[in-house]
């Protein structure tokens, strides 16, 4: 990873996929492990979980559709369609008052912290990391709700910024105390700003209200001296500029199909100034794609991003979904150097061990 991201050559590719729930039990299946260590089979070489709020969405799991829960920042949970969906924002009507006396959960910062365990047990050698996103506009959307955050933007854009930055300071609580506690490699950020077309608010108004608070964000993991990586889903080809100006280390998703982010061009034209992770699509190539395709596609990637001699870490551009044929993903796999008989040596190296990596 750290040869990778140093432009250096190295005997292959990083990878790290993240898969839906039902995916890993069917990986998990197939190579006779638990679920929690299919990573370890597969050779992935990152770790990292979640601290902020993405953990009550990824991190929580439900059997059943309809179950749920609320979460430390006073948010529900209900489990739709397999994934985790916002029932309820604790301030979806709320006015100007509440909006400004809502209190992030500064009590609870021992519980979200200690889901870095898991990770802190797992086999030495890896790759750390730490999820602190959504850091900002998209926390703002799940705690005031999509629409009343939008038209707050627009019409109290004092009130947006006020919350914004209480949001930011926590986002930076959580930063400070997880590089002082955890022998971190990066501090993982992020927000969903763009959408399928172009960015969910301008840029104009992102470099005037979230830009300033995320550079804040990222100061946080640059003064500890690990690496910064920023996710965002979309089209955000207008702030990747700005996003290097501030420190940024790594940019994913990179979601190809989306105006701008086609990962060759961005290759070219920031690669010097930034590494990036994931372009594989997960909308189609993954879960409709024969696996010589999915092979020839995952090869071609890894060619360009590659080029230079590093600046890039194999990933899908999304969670790779339920329906996606396990010979697609180690299609992947082979691709990056790692052949199925390598996976399956590994499983049973972890059988052998009685459940461990």
């Amino acid at each position: 990873m750290h040869a990778a991201l140093n432009r250096q050559r190295t005997d292959r590719v990083p990878i790290w996929f993240w898969y839906h729930p039902e995916t890993t039990r069917r990986l998990a299946g197939v190579l006779g492990i638990p679920p929690p260590l299919v990573a370890d089979a597969l050779g992935d070489d990152i770790r990292q979980t979640w601290v902020g709020n993405n953990n009550a969405m990824e991190g929580i799991l439900h059997d059943r559709e309809g179950e749920g829960h609320t979460d430390p920042w006073g948010i529900r949970w209900v489990r739709q369609g397999g994934f985790n969906q916002v029932e309820t924002s604790p301030l979806a009507d709320a006015g100007e008052k509440e909006i400004l006396q809502y209190e992030f959960p500064y009590g609870r910062t021992e519980e979200l912290l200690s889901t870095m365990d898991a990770v802190l047990t797992s086999p030495g050698g890896r790759f750390i990391g730490c999820d602190i996103s959504p850091c900002l506009l998209e926390l703002m959307f799940r705690v005031r709700g999509m629409e009343g955050a939008l038209l707050d933007i627009a019409a109290s854009p004092e009130t947006s910024r006020a919350f914004l930055n209480k949001a930011a300071d926590f986002s930076i609580h959580l930063a400070r105390e997880a590089c002082a506690r955890f022998p971190l490699d990066w501090l993982w950020t992020g927000d969903d700003v763009g959408s399928q077309r172009s960015m969910i608010i301008s840029p104009q108004r992102w470099r005037d209200m979230i830009g300033p608070q995320l550079a804040r964000i990222f100061s946080a993991g640059k003064s500890a001296g690990v690496l910064v990586a920023y996710h965002s889903c979309g089209s955000i080809r207008p702030i990747i500029p700005d996003l290097i100006a501030m420190g940024l280390d790594v940019l994913n998703p990179i979601q190809y199909n989306c105006p701008g982010m086609d990962p060759v061009e961005l290759k070219r034209e920031f690669g010097k100034r930034l590494s990036f992770m994931g372009g594989l699509d997960t909308q189609h190539l993954l879960p409709e794609g024969r696996p010589e395709e999915v092979f020839r596609a995952t090869k071609e990637l890894i060619d360009v991003m590659t080029d230079d001699g590093g600046g890039y870490i194999l990933a899908a551009s999304h969670t790779v979904p339920p329906e996606t044929p396990l010979d697609n993903i180690f299609a992947m796999y082979r691709a990056a150097g790692v052949t199925r008989q390598q996976i399956q040596d590994n499983a049973a190296d972890i059988r052998a061990g009685g459940g461990k990596p």
